[in-house]
């Protein structure tokens, strides 16, 4: 099954330095849209589609959880 997910990322200090989304477009099959984002020294938060087949998207989220990032997903829509 497919689905699009919107995820909130938010991180502080050097947790903000840190390449998050191109891992994510690296390492999982997800396509990655940044909807929005603000992103400096210290702090950075973004809001990201994940489009993708569904455990991928469970398999990055999962992931995105380990890294020290605060992570909340919003499920928008699922497809066949």
């Amino acid at each position: 099954m497919v689905a699009k997910v919107d995820v909130t990322l938010v991180a502080a200090n050097s947790a903000a330095r840190q390449p998050w989304i191109w891992r994510l477009a690296r390492d999982f099959n997800v396509v990655v849209n940044v909807k929005r984002a603000s992103i400096d020294e210290d702090r950075a938060w973004a809001l990201v589609e994940l489009d993708g087949p569904i455990e991928e998207i469970q398999r990055a989220i999962a992931w995105l959880m380990t890294t020290g990032l605060h992570v909340e997903s919003h499920e928008r829509a699922l497809g066949a």
